[in-house]
C-alpha cells in the first residue's frame, strides 16, 4: 500500500531525516521516500504492508516536530 502525506514546516535534509526515522519506525512501514519543498508543503509516500491510519501517520510526523496538512486546491 501506499499513502501520501502532504508535510508542512520542512526546510532541510535533517528535516527529512527525522519523518523518514520516524514513519519507518510504524509497525508494517517497508519505506518512506520525501520530496522536500523547502518552506513550502513537502509530500512524503509511505509504503507498507497494512493500512496505516492518517492518526498513527500524523502523531509520527508529529513526533519528528511537522505537521501533516491537507493538500491545498
Amino acid at each position: 500500500m501506499e499513502t501520501t502525506l502532504n508535510i508542512s514546516g520542512m526546510t532541510c535534509g535533517h528535516c527529512v531525516a527525522s519523518v523518514t526515522e520516524e514513519l519507518e519506525a510504524l509497525d508494517g512501514v517497508d519505506g518512506v521516500s520525501v520530496d522536500l519543498n523547502a518552506g513550502g508543503v513537502s509530500t512524503a509516500v509511505v509504503t507498507s504492508s497494512r493500512s496505516l491510519s492518517p492518526v498513527e501517520l500524523g502523531e509520527a510526523v508529529a513526533e519528528a516536530g511537522y505537521l501533516v496538512v491537507e493538500p491545498s486546491a
